[in-house]
C-alpha cells in the first residue's frame, strides 16, 4: 500500500538531439498524403531554382507587356486602298472629330 499513497514521480526527459535537427514541420510525424499535397512545407529552399524561376516569370510578364504595348499601337492602323488600287497603312480617325 505504500506505493498507492506516494505521489507518482515525474521524471524530466531531456530533449532528444534528433528533435533539434529538423526544425519546423520537417520534424513532425505526418502522413505521406499530407507530404505529397504540401511539399513546400518539407522541401528545403533551393536558391538557384528560385532565381531561375523569378527571372523566367519576370521575362514572361515583360513579354506579355511588350505584346500588349505593340498591339495597342497596331490597333489604330488599318490597310486602306486608294482609288488607283494601291494599298497603304492608315491611322484610324473618328467620325466625330
Amino acid at each position: 500500500m505504500s506505493s498507492a499513497s506516494e505521489p507518482p514521480r515525474l521524471e524530466k526527459e531531456n530533449p532528444k538531439e534528433k528533435d533539434f535537427r529538423n526544425p519546423g514541420l520537417r520534424g513532425v510525424r505526418t502522413t505521406t498524403l499530407f507530404r505529397a499535397v504540401n511539399p513546400e512545407l518539407f522541401i528545403k529552399p533551393n536558391k538557384p531554382v528560385m532565381a531561375f524561376g523569378l527571372v523566367t516569370l519576370s521575362l514572361c510578364v515583360a513579354y506579355i507587356g511588350y505584346l500588349h504595348a505593340t498591339q495597342e499601337n497596331k490597333k489604330d492602323l488599318y490597310e486602306a486602298i486608294d482609288s488607283e488600287g494601291n494599298s497603304y497603312m492608315r491611322r484610324r480617325t473618328s467620325k466625330w472629330e
